[in-house]
C-alpha cells in the first residue's frame, strides 16, 4: 500500500543478489547494482491522482522552478478550462516517466525521478474573471511590510505552476512542456528557480538546511499525518478548494557577507536554535516535549525576545504553516559576494488567519530581518487534487 506521499521504488538490492545467484564477479556485481540503483532512483513515481495535488505533502526534492503566468486579455472560463485540461494531462505523463503528447524532445522522457507539479491561482485572477464570489476565504493579497523591498519581477502573478524533480534534465524538460501548454492563454510574469538537498544526503523528512547553515522546518507539521492535515488542507468552502491549500511565497535574499561574521552561539541567538541541530536554546530536546503547544511554551521561557522562531511562534493560537523552502543562488559579483536566499513556500488553509499574524510580528521585531531582505511576495489557491479522469480546477472554471 502506497502513501498519499508515497512513491514506488525498484531495488538495487535485488539486483546484486541476483548478480551473485548467477555467479557474478564482485566488480560486475557492483556494476549491475549500481545499474539497478540508477533505474530505482530514474523511475521513482509520485502518486498523481488523489485528493490533493502532487508536490506538497512529500518529502523535498532536489530541484525546483517555479513560473508565474498572467492571463492573456479576453480569457474567458472557456479557456481556462482548456488550460487547465492541457496541464493535467502532460503533468499526469510526467508524473510517469512518459513523453506527453506531441512531446517535441521525448527522449528527454528519462524517468520520473520524483516529478511533481502543482496548479495555484492568485487573486488577481478571481477579480479579471469575476469570479470573487468563488474566491476561498482566507486568500488574500498580503500587505506592505515594513521590512519589505518587493521586486515587481518577483512578485505577483494570476497562475503558478510549481514544478519539482530530483534530476535537473527531467526538470526543465517537465517546464519547458508546461510553459508550452500555458503559451496561448497567458505570458510568463516570472519564474524562478531553486534547489535543495540530493536525495540521501540528509534524512527524509520535512526539514532543509538553507544557505545560513539553518535546518528550516523544525516546528513542521509531519506527514501522512493528522496535524498536517489539521494545518495544510482546506476542508470547507467551495468544492473546488476542499481537499486544496493556500500558498504564500516568498523570495528572502540572505546577507551571507555579514552574516559569516558572527559567530555559531552568535548566528544561534538571532535564531534561537542551535545551527547543528536545529535544537532550541533551551537545553531540552523538542522529541522530548508532547506537543507542539508545549514546545513553544517551554522555549518562550528562554528564548530571546528578538529571536526569530519566538517571533514566529504562536503560543497556541493556531498560526501554524507548513514550510517547504528551496534555496536559490545568483551569479556571484565581481567583489565576491554572493547573491543566495530561500524560495520560500508556506502552505496553511487560511492565508489570513494563519500566516499574517506571524508575519506582522516578525517584520515588528526579529533580530533575523538584519540579514534577510524579501523581495519576492505572491498568494495563491491551490485547488484540491484530482481523479482519473478529472481536470485540475473544472470545479472552479465550469
Amino acid at each position: 500500500m502506497v502513501s498519499r506521499r508515497g512513491f514506488l521504488a525498484s531495488s538495487a538490492a535485488a539486483a546484486a543478489s541476483a548478480a551473485a545467484a548467477l555467479g557474478v564477479g564482485a566488480t560486475a556485481a557492483s556494476a549491475i547494482a549500481d545499474s539497478g540503483q540508477q533505474t530505482a532512483t530514474a523511475s521513482r513515481s509520485l502518486v498523481f491522482a488523489g485528493p490533493h495535488q502532487m508536490g506538497i505533502e512529500t518529502p523535498i526534492q532536489a530541484v525546483t522552478n517555479m513560473v508565474a503566468f498572467d492571463i492573456l486579455p479576453g480569457t474567458t472560463l472557456l479557456d481556462m478550462q482548456r488550460w487547465m485540461f492541457l496541464l493535467t494531462d502532460d503533468i499526469r505523463r510526467m508524473s510517469r516517466g512518459e513523453p506527453v503528447l506531441a512531446d517535441p524532445a521525448p527522449e528527454l522522457a528519462i524517468g520520473a525521478a520524483r516529478f511533481s507539479a502543482y496548479v495555484g491561482f492568485g487573486p488577481s485572477l478571481f477579480r479579471k474573471l469575476g469570479l470573487e464570489d468563488r474566491m476561498p476565504e482566507g486568500l488574500i493579497d498580503l500587505p506592505a511590510f515594513s521590512i519589505d523591498a518587493l521586486k515587481a519581477e518577483f512578485s505577483g502573478g494570476d497562475v503558478l505552476i510549481h514544478v519539482a524533480a530530483d534530476d535537473p534534465v527531467v526538470l526543465s524538460h517537465g517546464v519547458r512542456n508546461l510553459v508550452r501548454d500555458s503559451m496561448p492563454f497567458a505570458t510568463v510574469r516570472w519564474n524562478q528557480a531553486g534547489f535543495a538537498h540530493t536525495p540521501g544526503m540528509v534524512p527524509e523528512g520535512v526539514t532543509h538546511r538553507n544557505l545560513m547553515g539553518q535546518i528550516d522546518g523544525t516546528a513542521n507539521p509531519g506527514l501522512d499525518t493528522a496535524d498536517f492535515d489539521e494545518v495544510v488542507w482546506i476542508k470547507d468552502g467551495p468544492s473546488w478548494i476542499q481537499g486544496g491549500t493556500m500558498l504564500v511565497f516568498r523570495r528572502i535574499a540572505m546577507q551571507l557577507d555579514t552574516w559569516d561574521q558572527l559567530s555559531s552561539v552568535g548566528k544561534g541567538e538571532v535564531i534561537g536554535r542551535t545551527l547543528k541541530e536545529g535544537a532550541p536554546l533551551t537545553g531540552t530536546k523538542e522529541s522530548d516535549i508532547p506537543d507542539y503547544e508545549a514546545r513553544s511554551a517551554v522555549g518562550l521561557k528562554v528564548i530571546p525576545e528578538f529571536a526569530h522562531i519566538r517571533r514566529a511562534s504562536n503560543a497556541g493560537n493556531g498560526e501554524r504553516i507548513f514550510r517547504r523552502p528551496f534555496s536559490y543562488e545568483q551569479p556571484i559579483s565581481k567583489a565576491g559576494s554572493m547573491d543566495v536566499g530561500l524560495l520560500w513556500c508556506a502552505y496553511q488553509r487560511n492565508i489570513e488567519k494563519q500566516y499574517l499574524p506571524m508575519q506582522l510580528r516578525l517584520a515588528e521585531l526579529d533580530l533575523l530581518n538584519r540579514w534577510t531582505l524579501p523581495i519576492g511576495s505572491a498568494t495563491f489557491a491551490i485547488p484540491r487534487g484530482v481523479g482519473e479522469g478529472e481536470v485540475i480546477a473544472e470545479g472552479l472554471f465550469s
